[in-house]
């Protein structure tokens, strides 16, 4: 897709969410004084103000935002102007209270948060489009605009309603995509359990059953409940667009699989102008910036490889977990200059001025509640002379080394009940095999399972439980024609109505793969088994083992206890001019280096044995060069080769040559010659 960057925008994008209706208007001039001194250069603002907008029913008030905009204008603040059609006002719900979502358990919403919003309510979709014309005929040439900011966090807190306008909406939606209820029958596999329909008009949402529901329905309700999200989205961009041509378009995803699980951003990010995320780092005892990382590398693989915005992070603590720890000193410019080393352009906040009312009253922020005399307004204002000093590498893409297939689709079908076993998942998966990619210290992109592998050296497939016979023949000629493939366990199984692919496992992958797969196996809560390899090297595995035939894959780890005893665990086709890999077991991170490395070694990829573990040493290049980033997550000293000998290390300003030396807990950047 081309890339659009915020309008007027001649900087990285600095700054973070400002609500200053929370606010006594004479706090506002000592905000935008305080946001000159930090180096802002856009807010995002007017995301929860339709109450204010629109107080009444037709009636709208927008003195207060021309006044903001004109402040932020005449102080070189760029806006991202936000469709506050997140949270509907309490008379809107009250004229309207069929609009609030249901859940699949026949509970109806309150109002009083924020997303509470059935998709398919007409009431809704017509006083969306209604607020959404008046603010783009307002201000769709206001000189402040670079960016339009539609809605926010799609699919969070709710993703699907189960209410009687979207009964009706999803049998519309079926009549489009089969044409047929016979069509519907025959995907869904109705005749099983006696589910067959004789209309459509039959079809309700799978509303709460007595045991588990027909999973091709399930699955069809998710793309149903994605794609009307979608479809509200689409008509406000295409208002927006209507009366503001070149101010591109933009709502904030959540691509980071810890965060949200109800979109398909594969589909989002075609209908988007400018790609956008969300990140919070997630407390639950992992590697946070290795999360991080691979959420930066999804969202710039949604941008197809370009440039994305970050368009809010946190400064410190969050406020929304069952624990909120502050970032430690220097954490913050390292996470945000992570995300621009991955692709972004640019580092926003939510939010700028920390709240004293409401939820997120201890959300941190860039001006905290302890003022400018404090550790974090400082390193905001570090932060912002550094993307200041960054201005050159706006526009420019970031390199990788490998790709990794990632489904949406799949990990909802691969979610639902009655599967082999509940402990192997998707997203584990997922973040399993990038921590293995993370720690040979390659960067990654993402692919959905349609796109073109041809020009990959390695192509990794951690999770692709739902895997069409298209797919499975074109991986198999990526394979022959050079390519390396590493697929994990319980790939390739059903088809896109989850239906098990006709004849032995692993359905679609398995001519690619050389083997089939007699029977899975998993293990118990605490059961555990050895696979030994190659010069006695052995691995431990659990929650899942499979009983594989090769039928032309070669053994090289196999099995040495547990109920596939014997049989081989990971093996190796080769097909072709290249091969691939198939690794039956569930092992961590830790335990796939071995078979990684031994598919990175097929794939030519280097070792790169002297960059330090959790130092990433990640490229961005356009057409005026190259900018070199280490990220240094250790609490030592690392010392790095710098390709081409030397370069400018652009935060300091210093010259640098040979061995850049990156202090515990810092980051460079370097601007080199090409390499």
């Amino acid at each position: 897709m081309p890339y659009s960057p915020p309008k007027g925008l001649r900087r990285l994008a600095f700054g973070g969410d400002y609500n200053p209706e929370q606010w006594p208007e004479e706090v506002w001039q000592e905000d935008v004084r305080l946001m000159r001194e930090a180096g802002v250069t856009m807010v995002s603002v007017g995301i929860f103000s339709w109450a204010l907008l629109e107080p009444e029913p037709g009636r709208h008030d927008f003195g207060w935002l021309d006044r903001l905009l004109g402040l932020l204008h005449d102080n070189g603040i760029r806006a991202d102007l936000g469709t506050p059609t997140v949270a509907p006002p309490a008379w809107f719900y009250r004229a309207h209270p069929e609009a609030l979502p249901v859940s699949r358990d026949g509970t109806r919403y309150a109002f009083g948060s924020r997303g509470a919003i059935c998709h398919s309510s007409a009431a809704y979709r017509r006083a969306a489009a209604g607020i959404t014309e008046r603010l783009a005929r307002r201000y769709g040439r206001h000189p402040a605009l670079a960016l339009w900011h539609v809605h926010n966090e799609y699919g969070a807190p709710v993703g699907a309603c189960y209410c009687d306008s979207c009964a009706a909406h999803f049998r519309r939606w079926l009549r489009a995509r089969y044409g047929t209820v016979d069509a519907l029958n025959e995907s869904w596999g109705t005749a099983f359990w006696s589910q067959r329909y004789a209309s459509f008009e039959e079809i309700e949402p799978p509303r709460a059953t007595p045991t588990v529901c027909n999973p091709a329905q399930r699955l069809d309700y998710a793309r149903f409940a994605d794609a009307t999200m979608r479809e509200n989205f689409t008509a406000e961009r295409d208002i927006l667009h209507r009366h503001a041509p070149g101010v591109p378009v933009t709502t904030n995803f959540m691509t980071a699989l810890s965060q949200c699980d109800a979109v398909d951003y594969w589909a989002w990010g075609r209908e988007v102008d400018l790609v956008a995320n969300d990140h919070y780092l997630i407390t639950d005892g992992r590697r946070t910036h290795v999360n991080l990382a691979m959420a930066a590398d999804l969202t710039r693989s949604v941008a197809d490889g370009g440039p994305w915005l970050l368009l809010e992070h946190s400064t410190s603590g969050v406020s929304w977990q069952r624990r909120n720890p502050a970032k430690a000193p220097g954490q913050m410019a390292r996470n945000s200059l992570g995300h621009i080393a991955r692709g972004s352009d640019g580092a926003m906040f939510f939010q700028w001025r920390q709240s004293r009312r409401g939820a997120e009253k201890f959300h941190s922020a860039m001006l905290p509640q302890a003022g400018t005399d404090s550790r974090v307004w400082r390193e905001v204002v570090r932060l912002g002379a550094g993307l200041g000093a960054l201005a050159g590498l706006a526009g420019t893409r970031t390199v990788a080394d490998a790709a990794m297939i990632w489904d949406w689709q799949s990990w909802w079908a691969q979610s639902l009940e009655w599967r082999p076993s509940e402990d192997l998942d998707a997203r584990e998966r997922a973040d399993s095999f990038y921590e293995a990619l993370y720690d040979r210290h390659l960067t990654v992109d993402f692919l959905p399972p349609s796109a073109d592998f041809a020009d990959r050296p390695l192509v990794v497939v951690p999770a692709l439980y739902l895997a069409t016979e298209d797919t499975g023949r074109r991986l198999r000629g990526y394979v022959e024609a050079g390519g390396t493939l590493l697929v994990s366990c319980f790939s390739g199984i059903v088809d896109e109505h989850d239906a098990v692919h006709p004849g032995p496992y692993p359905g679609a992958l398995r001519d690619v793969l050389g083997l089939t797969v007699e029977e899975f196996t998993p293990l118990g809560e605490d059961e555990r088994v050895r696979i030994t390899g190659p010069g006695g090297a052995e691995l431990t595995g659990d929650v899942w083992s499979e009983i594989v035939v090769p039928r032309g894959a070669e053994p090289v780890w196999t099995y040495a206890d547990g109920p596939a005893a014997g049989r081989p665990a990971v093996t190796r086709n080769r097909l072709g001019r290249g091969t691939a890999w198939y690794v039956s077991t569930r092992l961590s991170a830790g335990a796939l280096a071995g078979p990684l490395a031994a598919a990175c070694a097929d794939a030519g990829l280097p070792a790169r044995d002297e960059l330090p573990r959790d130092v990433e040493v990640v490229r961005r290049t356009g057409p005026a060069g190259d900018y070199l980033f280490v990220v240094n997550h250790t609490d030592t000293e690392a010392k790095v080769p710098l390709p081409g000998g030397a370069g400018t290390e652009l935060l300091t300003g210093e010259r640098v040559a040979g061995r850049l030396a990156v202090p515990a807990g810092g980051v460079a950047v370097v601007r080199t010659a090409r390499s």
